[in-house]
């Protein structure tokens, strides 16, 4: 039988002392804001400082108005000097995830994604759950700390978002921290976060994705060529997923040096992480949940000969990729 919720909260507290200094690095969307700022409270006045640093380019507009309006207090990755710290915390992340978290070992790991052989001295994770909101949200129960307005919203949206409105995978865990939230997040916040206006600047890579898309058996594949954010890819693979017969999106870009491929589906009979890992794995890092995934590849792993300004070319490859990973793996063994 699993601990319980306090049985972990007092593990975690036992980890830290009032001396620490605590980063909690994040590759930023709103379950890993809110989860950060949830473990913040829960240390508030049990260590001297923490500090909550995103490792990407924050540019997706709801991100930003989401950090905007809750006032999530995030510091660029660039900016910190990591001497300073002597204790850190992974949430909705792992080591292998994200290129600056490699030669991360966290004293502490919360995270909702397929486990992974990192270590730390306090590890929970729960792949079944919908979102690391949630188990954060049980940490605060447990703790018997009512959220602020802000800190609930925060969380309100990681669930909502992580989840898609409970349309992806869903635990009656995530049911009951989304009613709880509900009593203390503030509607009004919520719908200004959703509603946040896509940036002007964005609309060419829409127009990009619609005159380069290529459709085939339920899937749609887009390769924008150089984006000023992987999020571009989330943004554009989640309107993909809007449009009727399409079961599964994906789309990829450049960006920091990294071949960038994000995968959504409607979770019918599919499973993202795993196309994801079998595709990609090979060559970067990969994985996900059933309907959504990452891979992220150097562009030195690429085929020398790949051209990626050549929009077609790079989506002939990534069909290949995906349509024959079976073949591929012979081939290279062979070789």
């Amino acid at each position: 039988m699993g601990l319980s919720s306090t049985e972990k909260l007092r593990r975690l507290y036992e980890i830290f002392k009032g001396s620490d200094r605590v980063l909690i690095p994040v590759n930023a969307d709103p379950d890993a804001i809110a989860s950060a700022m949830a473990v913040k409270r829960l240390l508030w006045r049990k260590v001297a400082e923490i500090v909550i640093s995103h490792v990407n380019v924050i540019k997706r507009p709801d991100n930003l108005t989401m950090i905007r309006l809750l006032g999530a207090p995030l510091v660029p990755w660039a900016n910190i000097d990591r001497a300073v710290f002597n204790r850190t915390i992974m949430v909705d992340s792992q080591p292998n995830h994200h290129l600056s978290f490699v030669d991360i070992v966290p004293d502490v790991l919360i995270d909702h994604h397929p486990i992974t052989d990192a270590s730390a001295k306090f590890k929970d994770i729960r792949p079944h759950y919908g979102a690391t909101s949630t188990i954060l949200t049980e940490y605060l129960r447990a703790a018997k700390i009512r959220p602020s307005a802000k800190l609930a919203t925060g969380l309100f949206y990681g669930i909502k978002t992580d989840t898609s409105n409970f349309e992806r995978q869903t635990t009656i865990e995530d049911v009951r921290a989304f009613q709880f939230l509900f009593r203390y997040a503030n509607a009004h916040l919520i719908r200004k976060i959703e509603y946040a206006e896509i940036r002007f600047d964005f609309l060419k890579y829409y127009k990009t994705a619609i005159s380069n898309m290529r459709f085939r058996k339920g899937r749609v594949f887009i390769y924008l060529g150089t984006v000023v954010s992987p999020d571009i890819c989330v943004l554009i693979a989640d309107f993909f997923m809007r449009v009727n017969r399409v079961g599964h999106s994906i789309v990829s870009g450049v960006c920091g040096g990294l071949l960038v491929v994000i995968m959504r589906n409607d979770g019918l009979r599919k499973n993202a992480g795993s196309l994801s890992k079998r595709s990609f794995g090979h060559l970067g890092q990969a994985g996900g949940h059933k309907s959504m995934a990452r891979a992220e590849i150097e562009l030195s792993k690429l085929p020398k000969d790949l051209n990626l300004k050549n929009h077609k070319s790079v989506t002939n490859w990534i069909i290949r990729q995906i349509e024959k990973p079976s073949k591929r793996k012979i081939q290279e063994k062979n070789n």
